[in-house]
């Protein structure tokens, strides 16, 4: 990236909240699968090495009436709580203004926080659970109940052993506690201590740092990279360093909160297409071509496109070769966040880039996490030598946070290796293709008994739909008493009527963990009424074809 740009005025449309339906993004068949296709005059059977697969399918129309009757219900009984609340009726356990405070603006009243005290707070016992032990494929809890519904909580002294963990973004199975896998960790430990109390440009780069960068360099394939403490900052403080006013952002409208922020942060205009829907970004890139920039209709300084490799709630893969050709088409930039893709897809574990069979110079920008398959902390941004140079000057996150801890770093360090082979061992690619196998296996079983999940065939992360805002609460409850630890995601985390399971498959799982977690949902899926997948309940379905996508106006 040359001549990084300023800091500018800019505002992001509505973001990762999801407000337009999924459904909707245009990348979904009538049975709920895609593939390559011919669009945008792109043929992208010369783009794509192997079928491309994604599920959308779309719920029944009873599941989405019931949805919107469960969400107003719920609503109504609010009201009249807030109603019992006001007169005393029933005990305020909310922050309130004081009495003195009546004639000012109200901080607490709106409407997120009437969903957060009358329908999130009936169901928060499945939030937050604190873990006692290693998040690996199984862990501990710390029991806990309430006695007020919710409002607060006591723990009962108690353990829940070993709980299968189908949460934690333990991709690769390197969140582990094992001593000989951990001895060089422990050394580093020892010899540097815990902490560094200094940033990047002061007294904070160590000889790990620059270790570890040449090394994720290397493993990339790239000419430099720069590694930050932290996952979050590695978007939200490095974007703002390379685009600013004057500067057109085409973020995915499913992009992470750290890349809204980032955007937002950078002060530069900031337009949203749909979700990997290419006729969407296509017309943007040739609109910002054709009409520059608002009024002055000057050429925009810059175009960068903003995508993510894997979607953590949808668990879709981002049409990479079309993207790159797009960009290339229309010369602008693009900024790839592996933060969920990298060490999880791919042959070696190297990403969407190779998963696709490209080249990592058709990326401008590639950014990453250490915080998921590598077991640690932190974040990188790669490619040219000369965006690296760049960011290391004026990247916020290099300036100001305290650099990486080394043994940390020395744990990415570890783990890249073992992917490398450079530890003398297989077992980073046994690592990689246990974990295909293990995704390709649970995403096939959950389709063959009915449910309705979300994303790529290969995509280890696997929404799977509940819709229902009562069932929310029933399914993490009852999947924990089975010893099964999972998450559920709702609005405003989610569109409002598409509330969520959502696993995260792991290397480390064995079959027999699997097999507990499907004949638990299997079981539940029954009780709840969950299998509303109205298409054939088969490993090969049939594959439409679809000629037109919807375009925003």
């Amino acid at each position: 990236m040359a001549n990084p740009s300023a800091v500018c005025n800019g505002h992001l449309h509505h973001h990762h909240q999801k407000q337009n339906n999924l459904l909707k993004s245009g990348i979904y068949k009538k049975n709920g699968i895609t593939k390559g296709m011919k669009k945008n005059g792109i043929s992208n059977g010369s783009l794509y090495k192997k079928t491309f697969i994604e599920h959308f399918e779309q719920a029944p129309m009873y599941v989405a009436v019931l949805t919107f009757l469960g969400f107003g219900v719920g609503t109504i009984f609010g009201y009249l709580r807030d109603f019992m609340r006001a007169w005393g009726l029933e005990k305020r356990n909310i922050a309130a203004e004081r009495e003195q405070q009546k004639d000012f603006v109200p901080l607490y009243q709106d409407f997120e926080n009437f969903y957060t005290r009358n329908l999130y707070m009936r169901i928060r016992d499945n939030w937050n659970r604190p873990i006692c032990s290693v998040p690996g494929p199984q862990f501990d809890l710390m029991e806990r109940v309430t006695d007020d519904y919710n409002w607060t909580f006591r723990f009962t002294g108690r353990t829940i052993k070993n709980v299968i963990n189908m949460g934690s973004y333990n991709y690769l199975g390197f969140a582990e506690t094992d001593v000989n896998a951990l001895k060089t960790v422990t050394i580093e430990l020892q010899k540097y201590g815990t902490g560094i109390c200094s940033t990047r440009q002061e007294m904070g780069t160590l000889d790990k740092h620059v270790e570890l960068e040449k090394l994720v360099a290397k493993f990339l394939g790239v000419e430099d990279a720069m590694v930050f403490g932290m996952g979050f900052a590695t978007n939200s403080m490095n974007i703002p360093a390379l685009v600013g006013k004057g500067c057109l952002i085409l973020s995915d409208e499913l992009n992470h909160t750290s890349l809204v922020l980032g955007a937002r942060l950078s002060g530069a205009t900031i337009r949203i297409f749909k979700h990997n829907n290419m006729q969407s970004l296509e017309k943007l890139l040739r609109d910002a071509i054709i009409y520059g920039q608002p009024r002055s209709r000057r050429a925009w300084r810059k175009i960068i496109i903003l995508v993510e490799g894997i979607y953590s709630m949808e668990g879709s893969i981002v049409r990479l070769p079309e993207i790159v050709s797009l960009k290339k088409k229309y010369k602008a930039y693009l900024y790839l966040d592996e933060a969920h893709s990298i060490g999880a897809v791919g042959a070696t574990g190297r990403g969407v880039v190779e998963y696709f069979g490209m080249s990592p110079d058709d990326v401008d920008v590639l950014m990453g996490t250490f915080t998921k398959s590598f077991g640690a902390a932190g974040g990188y941004i790669a490619g040219k030598k000369d965006l690296v140079d760049f960011l290391r000057t004026h990247s916020h996150s290099a300036v100001y946070a305290t650099s990486m801890c080394p043994p940390v770093a020395e744990q990415i360090i570890r783990a890249m290796k073992c992917l490398m082979g450079l530890d003398g061992t297989t077992q980073g690619l046994q690592r990689v293709r246990q974990l295909g196998k293990n995704t390709r296996y649970f995403r096939r079983r959950l389709h063959e008994m009915g449910f309705i999940i979300y994303g790529n065939d290969d995509s280890p992360v696997v929404p799977l739909l509940l819709y229902m805002p009562g069932k929310i609460g029933a399914f993490a409850r009852r999947m924990l008493e089975k010893n099964i630890g999972v998450v559920v995601v709702g609005f405003p985390a989610t569109p409002i009527t598409e509330s969520r399971a959502r696993f995260c498959v792991s290397a480390a799982h064995t079959r027999e963990m699997l097999d507990t977690v499907l004949n638990a949902l299997d079981e539940l899926g029954d009780f709840l009424h969950l299998k509303y997948s109205r298409y054939s309940k088969s490993s090969h379905p049939e594959l439409y074809e679809e000629t037109r996508l919807e375009l925003e106006d």
